[in-house]
């Protein structure tokens, strides 16, 4: 019974030797910030409504199955919260099972007071998690042009501006501004697009604030900054998804074909806003065998 005790703890420990967490930013080099100090808030466990700064998980499979490849999950959460247990370390934790290193981003919020541009803070953080994984992928055992991003809900809308908008706004200096910010390819579940007609409010307002203008609006509908550039992108939705609509997918794709971008769009019939590691139908579930196959299939071109 000790012996058994003695081994469950072994491999807990080697559990969390395996989650460590990075840096995003170095002292004196986070931009977009008041300088005020803010305590970490959680609302309830699994949801975080306040960072200082941004925070990068790294989750790596055993260097023995190991692939080049790398993505960074960005939780949603409306851009009101970090949903980073259920949106972020269980997708972690399926890609390494893949042989996938994956990284989760804690971003700091549009609506954390310390910002001075509300609508680039997200971004700026995830521009630097690329730049950062990128920069130092050898430590890693990966490759710096297999990098991807994994986005839920508004997650998604931040995987496509990270894929979408080629300003560094990381403000880093010196040989960081050789290393792109721009990822590989991308993979978005049940993503935030459209800021307009089929927007999810919450999203726009905690993105963009109460009274957004028509141009912010459409500037930041992330269908209308796809082009040729747009990395590789594969969409999952629900067609019955009652917080953001399944078009949202839609539109993104039709931009990506009439840019030639390659990828593929999957619209389950049921799903809602659930559609995650565990789904409550074969059906919907399918869509972890899909990208699988997908992201085989673009590391062998």
């Amino acid at each position: 019974m000790k012996k058994a005790a003695f081994l469950i703890l072994i491999f807990l420990l080697n559990q969390i030797s395996a989650q460590q967490k990075l840096t995003v930013w170095t002292k004196g080099e986070m931009p977009n910030s008041k300088g005020l100090k803010l305590n970490i808030v959680e609302e309830k466990e699994g949801r975080i409504t306040q960072i200082q700064e941004a925070e990068l998980f790294a989750f790596l499979p055993a260097k023995e199955e190991r692939k080049k490849m790398a993505i960074i999950v960005i939780p949603g959460g409306g851009y009101k919260h970090l949903t980073y247990d259920l949106g972020g370390y269980s997708y972690a934790k399926w890609l390494n099972t893949l042989g996938i290193s994956a990284f989760v981003l804690n971003y700091r919020l549009p609506t954390s007071p310390d910002l001075k541009q509300r609508e680039i803070g997200p971004l700026q953080d995830i521009q630097a998690a690329i730049k950062l994984i990128r920069k130092n992928a050898s430590q890693y055992g990966i490759s710096p042009d297999q990098i991807g991003v994994l986005g839920t809900s508004a997650g998604g809308h931040l995987a496509t501006m990270v894929s979408n908008i080629p300003t560094d706004y990381t403000e880093l200096k010196g040989d960081w501004t050789s290393v792109s910010p721009i990822p590989n390819f991308a993979i978005l579940v049940s993503p935030v697009i459209d800021l307009g007609e089929f927007a999810h409010k919450g999203s726009r307002v905690n993105l963009l604030g109460e009274n957004a203008s028509p141009e912010k609006i459409k500037e930041y509908s992330m269908q209308n900054r796809v082009t040729e550039k747009t990395p590789p992108t594969i969409l999952f939705h629900a067609q019955n998804d009652p917080a953001v609509p399944a078009v949202n997918s839609i539109m993104y794709y039709e931009a990506m074909i009439k840019n030639k971008v390659k990828g593929a769009v999957f619209i389950f019939p049921e799903g809602e806003h659930n559609i995650g590691i565990s789904n409550k139908t074969e059906l919907t579930d399918n869509w972890k065998k899909i990208c699988s196959d997908w992201l085989q299939n673009i590391s062998n071109k």
